[in-house]
């Protein structure tokens, strides 16, 4: 009779005293990918709905080709909020001086200009209520929340107002969406959806 090795137990990595930091994203071994450092925490990211991707592929795409020859837009990068947050927006938009090599891991917050996010299931509450605090303390000019609506893309638009130096809401967008800041973008929300539309409300 033989007997089956016992599978081994899963190995975390144990968190130092005071928590991880934005460099340790670096140098740990055998993080998932897209792993972000939030308030000293390692968090994982879960598997990704067809309209996150298509969201993030629809938002990487029209930024890259309407942005201006000085800004950058860059899918699912992790940006240096402080030495205890190093968040990975689904989309960001930096100035072109920040990109400096291509083995470079992280922009610095302050070369952000928007940040993007679009909302799954096990990020409501980053997306909503962590983040947007973080990004407003590291003075990003703006960010923008994609969510699924019953099949159909919302874009929640928010400004960072100088004085609070929090976000304030400037307007929701259902199916087109059309703003000047922080550079002139004009876009068909309805074209992130599936191609063959599902007609019971499953394509979701």
């Amino acid at each position: 009779m033989s007997i089956e090795p016992e599978a081994p137990e899963p190995r975390w990595a144990v968190p130092p005293v005071g928590g991880w930091t934005a460099d340790d994203l670096d140098t740990l071994p055998n993080l998932p990918p897209h792993t972000e450092l939030i308030d000293g925490s390692l968090v994982f990211v879960g598997p990704q709905t067809l309209f996150h991707t298509r969201a993030v592929d629809f938002f990487n795409w029209q930024l890259q080709s309407l942005a201006p020859p000085e800004l950058e837009a860059v899918r699912e990068f992790t940006i240096d909020v402080d030495f205890q947050n190093r968040p990975e927006p689904d989309v960001v938009v930096v100035r072109a001086d920040a990109v400096e090599s291509l083995r470079q891991t992280r922009f610095p917050a302050s070369s952000v200009l928007l940040a993007v996010e679009v909302v799954s299931d096990e990020s409501v509450t980053r997306d909503r209520e962590t983040k947007p605090v973080k990004y407003a303390r590291a003075r990003i000019p703006h960010y923008w929340r994609v969510e699924n609506q019953d099949g159909r893309a919302v874009v929640y638009v928010f400004e960072l107002e100088p004085a609070t130096g929090t976000y304030t809401s400037t307007e929701i967008f259902h199916d087109r969406m059309k703003v000047s800041t922080p550079f002139p973008v004009d876009l068909d929300l309805t074209a992130i959806v599936s191609r063959r539309r599902a007609t019971d409300g499953q394509d979701r």
